[in-house]
This record gives C-alpha cells, structure tokens and sequence, in this order.
C-alpha cells in the first residue's frame, strides 16, 4: 500500500498577522512553521508533501523548503492562481499528488502534532476513507488573541456538520464565543475541526465539480473546504454513500496555531516546553 500524501495550504495572504505566517520562526531554534510541520508528517508517515503556494510568497517559501528540508523529501510545489478559495487551493494540487492515494489537507499556520497526523496517516494507509481528525477546544486555542473555530456535530462516529463559530477565547478556563449566536459558553470538551482531513482520491472530481458549480468564485465569494464537505456529507452534492461518510477521529493532541503576530512568543514557550518533556524532537526531521 502506497503511503498517503500531506496537502498544505500555504497560499494565503495572512493580511491579519501581516507577514508570510507559514515562515513564522515558532520553534525551539526559530524553525518555521512549515518546517516543524513536514517534520511531524514525515515522522507520521506521510510519503509525500505538497504545498500549495501563491505567486506573492510562493518563491519564498520554495526557497527556504528547498535549503532547510532534507534532499531524500518526497516533496512536490503546485501554484493557486488566484485566491478563489481553500477548494480551489486544494484542487491546485491535484496534478502534484499520486491519484491512487489517500490524501490529508491541512493548513500552513498550525501544529498537529505527530500523533495526531499519525491518525490521519494510519487510516488513508489502511484503506483511503474520508475523516476528520477532531481535536478538544480546550486543546485547540493558544494565546489571548480571539479565534474563529469550527464546533462539529458528530453522531455514531461521523461528521453530521460544523458550526464556525467566531471571536472564540479562553479565560480561567471558560471558553467563550462573542459572535452573537447561541450558547455563548461553548464546551471545551466539545469536537472542534482544525481542518486536518483525510480524504479518498475519488474526492478530487467531486471537489472538481464543487469548484465548476461555483460560477460567482472570487475573492469575496469564495469556495471553502468546510462547505463543500457539508454539501458532501448532507446529500447536496451528487457522491457515492461512501463518500458521503465523514468518520471524525479524536485525539487529545493539542493543536498549536498561529493567528496573530502576538501569537508568536507563545507558542514558542509551549514548544520550549513540550519539547523539554521529550513530548517534541530538539530538532528537525528526528524521532522521539
């Protein structure tokens, strides 16, 4: 069994943390993000990374992946042309990706950690399926900064949908959400996405479909990963029944990511520490 492919978005343009966040220095020895993220896939047991860029930051990126990542990575680069959305980003990789493997997205500016994305990685190796890593609130916010999160609905193991609720923070313990619906006091035990999917390969026409019924795609009006999901799993999108199963798969990792600028000295402390419990490698691309 060929192993399954890791799609990072790496394309967007961070106007609110004002810099190329993916290239953010987070680590113990200013790693990147991106850095620290393809050395936990690698380790999870990805064959194959592919970062989806733009044409802004995109040499940029490229520049670093190639001086800092080791040779023998399985690493590919695709270019989202315009900024239509995360379906049109993911699509952009379509060509980069081996078509007869599973394959995971995730985003450029968030730390899974490895035994989270070893979950993802296990099961697209098992038998390409589509999931949902799912993560606790409470192990999903750092810093005071608000955030936008998505609360799933999960019944018998399966995505029912997600609710994004926004201007999400955390206080003494109590999770709040200010974005005017209801509860206002979310759960931190409650199933939250951080966009760490799995998806079968008959997914990329479906997404291909998604995309071309979108006649009005465009910067304000953009088609998002999320959203087509729910279309898949609620029957509005014409998939196979085994397509329409989401299976959500818990884990008590945390998820560590990176929002705004004052971010920064924050998840840098908690990796400090994590890795001063032997929770992280001292360095790129080692074991444990």
């Amino acid at each position: 069994m060929k192993r399954p492919a890791l799609v990072i978005l790496a394309a967007g343009r961070a106007r609110r943390f004002g810099g190329v966040k993916p290239l953010a220095p987070i680590g113990p020895n200013h790693e990147a993000v991106i850095d620290l993220l393809a050395s936990d896939a690698a380790q999870a047991g990805f064959g194959q990374i592919v970062l989806v860029l733009n044409r802004d930051s995109g040499p940029q990126i490229r520049a670093h992946v190639e001086e800092v990542w080791p040779a023998d990575l399985e690493v590919g680069f695709a270019l989202q042309e315009r900024p239509l959305g995360t379906i049109n980003a993911v699509l952009a990789a379509r060509d980069v990706v081996d078509p007869s493997v599973g394959f995971s997205v995730v985003n450029a500016d968030d730390l899974y950690g490895t035994e989270a994305l070893s979950l993802a990685a296990s099961e697209l190796s098992k038998f390409p399926h589509n999931l949902l890593v799912g993560f606790r609130l409470a192990n999903a916010i750092a810093g005071d900064e608000p955030v936008t999160r998505g609360v799933c609905e999960v019944a018998d193991g399966q995505l029912t949908g997600v609710t994004e609720r926004r201007q999400v923070t955390a206080s003494d313990g109590i999770f709040r959400s200010d974005d005017g619906l209801d509860p206002a006091e979310l759960d931190p035990n409650s199933v939250v996405s951080m966009n760490l999917w799995g998806f079968a390969p008959e997914m990329w026409e479906i997404f291909a479909t998604a995309m071309a019924q979108a006649t009005d795609a465009s910067e304000e009006a953009e088609v998002l990963l999320p959203e087509v999901v729910g279309r898949v799993v609620n029957g509005a999108l014409d998939a196979a029944p085994a397509l329409r199963r989401i299976d959500v798969i818990p884990t008590e990792s945390r998820c560590i990511g990176v929002t705004h600028p004052g971010d920064l000295e924050v998840v840098r402390a908690e990796l400090l520490e994590l890795v001063a419990q032997g929770r992280r490698p001292q360095g790129l691309f080692e074991t444990r």
